[in-house]
């Protein structure tokens, strides 16, 4: 009777799998406690270079009580430099576009990429505003985005290059404003914000020798100081990075969206402002009519250009900026100029 074969055994290959299974178990595990490794290393160079401080030079300017350099502190923060369309009162902003001088006790918010930014006081109140910081401690903020202990804030004030007499004027203006107390809650950094602010922001300082005085003059180079450095049309008026804060477009090219900060949900293009004569919104305008349209103000609901500061400019002002502007190298692009309403539908398709 012939012998029947043998069954095959499991048993080599149950232990080999058994034996796969594990090395990969630990595997797993070795990745996992490299990346769980990687995380914390990460989190904890995240951290201190947060607390990074940026040595900068002393700013030794100081606040006067001539009413002339107040008035033209006056005219700054209510007008072309706009501080108080941030800074001002967010539940008094009905006032504020009636043209009240509300209080620049700070309050609004901005939701950005890297978290939620609120405007600080900047009233004289020495417990919540900058009634605690010397002359030269604001002048430095101002100038260098650098707070006393060192530290960076966020590039939103496009003031470095202000020359000295106007961060006097404004440091006068600031000084002669009632306090007020109004305790603000600090920024809330997200992820990004933290990994921004740890590696990406780098307060800067002056591009050039900042001049002592800037008289004002309708003339294109003073139009380029207030488009530049006092308005910051070119910040809006040109597409930015919003998580390093640098330029990534051509200068006054437009095709920024910047959304509505009293329309939630709402977006703007903003317009390329440069003398392209297909692209540019105001290059076929007279000078007149530039001023007269910024003496309008707002047109659009929502528009977050503040328009209620600009319609104050002198005209003079107003004429140096479109002579600036006139002289700015053509861009094509930005929004479509014959189909005005492409600055809300553009943003919105988005």
């Amino acid at each position: 009777m012939p012998r029947s074969s043998p069954e095959p055994s499991s048993a080599a290959p149950v232990a080999s799998r058994g034996s796969l299974a594990r090395k990969l178990k630990r595997a797993g595990l070795v990745t996992g406690g490299g990346l769980a490794a990687l995380i914390v290393v990460g989190a904890a160079a995240t951290a201190i270079r947060e607390r990074r401080t940026f040595p900068t030079p002393p700013v030794d300017l100081h606040a006067s009580s001539d009413p002339a350099i107040i008035a033209r502190g006056r005219y700054l923060v209510r007008g072309p430099a706009h501080c108080a369309e941030c800074h001002g009162d967010p539940a008094r902003a009905v006032e504020r576009a009636a043209g009240a001088e509300v209080a620049l006790s700070g309050g609004t918010e901005f939701h950005l990429p890297v978290g939620v930014f609120r405007v600080p006081n900047i009233t004289p109140d020495p417990t919540t505003g900058i009634g605690r910081l010397s002359d030269p401690d604001v002048a430095r903020l101002l100038r260098y985005g650098v707070r006393p202990d060192g530290s960076g804030v966020l590039p939103f004030m496009p003031f470095a290059n202000l020359a000295d007499d106007d961060v006097v004027a404004i440091l006068s203006y600031l000084r002669a404003q009632p306090a007020v107390r109004h305790a603000v809650a600090p920024h809330h950094f997200n992820p990004l914000g933290h990994i921004v602010k740890a590696f990406v922001l780098s307060p800067r300082g002056p591009a050039a020798a900042v001049p002592p005085a800037m008289p004002p003059q309708p003339t294109a180079a003073y139009g380029r100081y207030l488009a530049h450095d006092v308005a910051n049309c070119v910040g809006c008026h040109t597409r930015v990075d919003m998580r390093t804060g640098a330029f990534a477009g051509p200068l006054f090219g437009g095709g920024a969206v910047i959304e509505s900060s009293t329309m939630p949900g709402r977006s703007f293009v903003t317009p390329n402002l440069t003398p392209d004569p297909r692209w540019g919104w105001i290059a076929s305008w007279p000078e007149e009519v530039f001023v007269a349209r910024v003496r309008q103000g707002q047109q659009r609901p929502g528009s977050p250009m503040p328009w209620n500061a600009f319609k104050t400019m002198t005209d003079d002002d107003l004429h140096a900026i479109f002579r600036y502007l006139r002289t700015v190298k053509p861009v094509a692009g930005g929004p479509d100029p014959s189909r005005p309403e492409a600055v809300v539908a553009e943003a919105e398709r988005r």
